[in-house]
């Protein structure tokens, strides 16, 4: 079995819950990257505007680094695991305090050429 040339982008840092982008990961695996990229674009949700300048780097990276054909690109891999927490506070009574956690992502993204 031959192994698959695949270029990919990755976004490290990303300060959005993983959560909320792997609703958009699970829409647009598989899928080639025109559609991705039009489904994304009218979607409202807060992780399409990572994904989105994602999607379009990983295609410059399969046109320019690879030689890959544009036309015949699809989503091969796209996941988000999650980043370092940024742990904040909320007052509350008492003195005491709740803890509000800011999440972070990493965000991959790959795409491969249809045979």
């Amino acid at each position: 079995m031959d192994e698959k040339k695949m270029a990919r982008a990755e976004v490290k840092y990303a300060r959005i819950s993983p959560r909320k982008v792997q609703i958009i990961c699970d829409m647009i695996r598989g899928k080639d990257t025109n559609v991705a990229m039009a489904l994304m674009e009218h979607t409202p949700k807060a992780g399409c505007e990572y994904m989105v300048k994602l999607l379009k780097s990983a295609c410059a990276n399969a046109e320019n680094n690879f030689e890959m054909d544009p036309e015949k690109l699809y989503v091969a891999q796209v996941y988000a695991t999650g980043g370092p927490i940024l742990k904040r506070g909320r007052p509350r009574a008492r003195g005491s305090m709740y803890r509000i956690n800011k999440r972070t992502s990493h965000i991959t993204l790959c795409v491969a050429e249809k045979e």
